[in-house]
């Protein structure tokens, strides 16, 4: 490998290649995959790098009025430490039946110039909504992150997250609820199985995706999805850029369905996904709520509406979690100036709902 030269790993075969850094793309030869170049990848840091100054910009406009939203909702920010280590080791599947079992993660990219700040945060508010909302056992919650360290089982890697996706569903029956959290970084590549009709598969980005690639929502589909047997429900909720369809689940508002009429459906079960925005989309952490620490923004909006509407539909948790997103648009960021020319008028996108079933989930009670 000559000096100039850089080396790509295809992330479906893990094939190796040594292309010139000034590569855009290239195709794997023995899986046929479009994988992104030393040039892609740079000019991807560079535009994350971009944002990350027009975020924390933004993050010191708001001044005192997020530290105001802070005092109203209290109640959403109360947020435990996490377990040191996460109580199941991998293969162990758990507890008897009629549980409910959570992953939960949350990744940094810590000291890379595309990091985040508020991904453990969001991590400490689900748990503690699960927990204290839900019912859900400290004993059954794995959680991912690296505050655990590098090396450890627990670090959001892509072989750790692949096998914790593994232990969510293994051994689960009837009467099981599941959830998958995913707060990071989410992108997009060109699909070659024809099964997106958009022509692009989502992905999520493990703390080692540079190296050991991302995950596809074909693998994620394939692993936590189409082995849910009736009577088992899980819920995703990805708080994360080009999430839409991250699961490979029917969207309840467009036609989805794989080109190639390839079964993306669960074994009986239900799947329901909430997601921080379309597949076209990029989703934010903001400090906008709390006035101090970082979450992301769909996280943040989601815990605060559950805590305070009991007995909340599906469809009514998604109507309030718009409201929320375009008053803050609206009425706080994009109605100053300097914040109009700063941003290019983008905003924090709304969230979206996918579910293995079509509309009759719309109107049912949100229960994880």
């Amino acid at each position: 490998m000559t000096p100039a030269a850089k080396v790509v790993i295809c992330n479906r075969c893990n094939k190796q290649y040594s292309v010139a850094k000034y590569a855009a793309i290239i195709r794997c030869t023995e899986c046929k995959v479009i994988i992104p170049g030393p040039a892609s990848v740079e000019l991807g840091h560079q535009i994350r790098h971009a944002l990350s100054k027009t975020k924390s910009t933004l993050h010191q406009s708001f001044g005192n009025g997020g530290k105001l939203l802070k005092r109203m909702h209290s109640s959403s920010t109360n947020v435990s430490s996490l377990d040191t280590k996460p109580p199941y080791a991998a293969g162990n599947s758990g507890e008897a039946h009629g549980m409910k079992r959570a992953l939960l993660c949350g990744v940094t990219y810590r000291d890379k110039t595309y990091s985040l700040k508020g991904t453990v945060n969001d991590v400490k508010r689900m748990k503690v909504l699960l927990m204290q909302r839900f019912g859900y056992r400290r004993d059954c919650i794995r959680i991912l992150t690296e505050e655990t360290g590098s090396e450890s089982d627990f670090s959001p890697t892509k072989k750790n997250i692949q096998e914790s996706l593994k232990w969510l569903v293994e051994g689960s029956e009837s009467g099981d609820s599941l959830v998958f959290y995913f707060s990071g970084h989410g992108l997009r590549q060109p699909d070659f199985n024809d099964d997106e009709k958009d022509g692009f598969d989502e992905t999520i980005c493990p703390v080692d995706f540079m190296q050991e690639g991302m995950i596809l929502d074909n693998e994620i589909n394939s692993t936590i999805v189409r082995p849910l047997k009736k009577g088992i429900t899980l819920h995703a909720i990805v708080d994360a850029c080009h999430s839409g369809t991250v699961l490979d689940l029917e969207d309840i508002w467009i036609d989805n369905k794989p080109p190639s009429k390839a079964d993306k459906s669960t074994s009986g079960g239900l799947a329901i996904c909430l997601s921080a925005c379309g597949d076209d989309e990029m989703a934010s952490d903001t400090s906008a709520f709390t006035g101090k620490d970082m979450t992301g923004a769909m996280t943040f909006i989601l815990i605060h509406v559950v805590e305070n509407v009991p007995e909340i539909t599906y469809g009514s948790l998604l109507d309030q979690m718009h409201e929320v997103i375009e008053q803050v648009n609206y009425k706080r960021c994009l109605t100053v100036p300097c914040l109009r020319i700063l941003l290019g008028h983008r905003k924090i996108e709304n969230p979206m709902l996918s579910s293995s079933q079509e509309f009759p989930v719309y109107s049912k009670k949100f229960l994880l």
